[in-house]
């Protein structure tokens, strides 16, 4: 479920931008005035605005404490959507870009242990977590894997400042990550925090399926693959603020049914993937399709993203 920060949307301008690895390069956004930016926690986000219809989300990976800029990194993905080849290819020091954010869907929560687990560009928001896990007195590791060592962004920040907990394994020297020297016995009293490409994450959820419900905590960059869904006929949406009950059909989603009676919520990926478009649900049972919602979160069909996921019954009362 998103945690509350302050979420805002406006002008910013790069006031840096570093090659951080093969294909990687960060921008330090702060306000033209150089005035405090909204407070953030670790595993937060902000969405990019780069063009009409182009908005995409990066995590911020910068230091919590600092209110005058946001840092994100961002991986130059020639076959992706078009929004990294923006990034890299337009926004220089200098450049203006508006922002939306910040929005949390990650966040750190308190234990006695932390164990994370990166893959590639999944370090951004993971490097956050790794100063405020150090500020509570965690007993933290770090395992980070990347194909080549220098595909592996921000690794010489990592090697100063924490040369005792963390492991960087490039796949070229070192294979695949042995998740089950990782994972194979549950440990107590220990949460494990994962973000990297699908593959990764698919493999630490079967290895973290033995260990205590509320373990794992994954952030997905893109939308988990879809199966059918549970309702394959139309079903009702009222809305019970607006008063208004919407049909939806098996080929539109509850957010596009929403728009269409003219109801306004707010968006952004359209994909389940950044909880911008989160809605309480008051009454009904949802077919959740979202990567952002935890197992225990979705399994208390009290809210639900309208950009994807559907009804798991006939009708749906939604607190809009």
């Amino acid at each position: 479920m998103t945690t509350a920060n302050t979420e805002v949307e406006l002008d910013l301008v790069v006031a840096r931008r570093t090659d951080e690895a093969h294909a990687v390069v960060s921008l330090e956004l702060q306000r033209p005035d150089g005035t405090p930016l909204s407070p953030w926690t670790p595993g937060a986000h902000i969405d990019l605005i780069l063009a009409t219809g182009l908005v995409r989300q990066y995590s911020l990976c910068s230091a919590p404490q600092d209110p005058h800029a946001w840092r994100v990194a961002v991986l130059d993905a020639p076959d992706g959507r078009g929004g990294s080849r923006h990034v890299h290819g337009t926004l220089h020091e200098g450049t203006a870009v508006r922002v939306r954010g910040p929005r949390n869907n990650f966040p750190l929560r308190r234990a006695e242990r932390h164990l994370f687990i990166a893959g590639g560009i999944g370090i951004t928001p993971i490097l956050p977590m790794l100063e405020e896990a150090e500020r509570q007195g965690s007993d933290w590791a770090l395992v980070y894997g990347g194909r080549t060592e220098e595909s592996m962004a921000f690794r010489e920040e990592l090697i100063k400042e924490y040369p005792e907990r963390i492991r960087l394994l490039p796949q070229d020297q070192h294979g695949i990550l042995d998740l089950d020297a990782l994972l194979g016995t549950p440990q107590p009293d220990t949460l494990v925090y994962c973000c990297g490409p699908e593959g990764l994450l698919k493999a630490v959820e079967v290895r973290c399926a033995a260990w205590p419900d509320g373990t794992l905590h994954i952030e997905r960059f893109a939308a988990k693959e879809q199966t059918a869904p549970l309702v394959t006929e139309t079903f009702e949406v009222e809305l019970a603020k607006s008063g208004i009950t919407v049909n939806v059909p098996p080929d539109a989603s509850v957010l596009e049914a929403i728009e269409e009676a003219g109801i306004k919520v707010p968006t952004s990926c359209r994909e389940g993937t950044c909880g911008t478009c989160e809605t309480d649900v008051l009454e009904g049972v949802v077919d959740h399709r979202d990567s952002v919602l935890t197992p225990e979160e979705q399994a208390a069909h009290d809210t639900m993203m309208v950009c994807v996921s559907r009804a798991a019954c006939p009708r749906l009362v939604l607190d809009l």
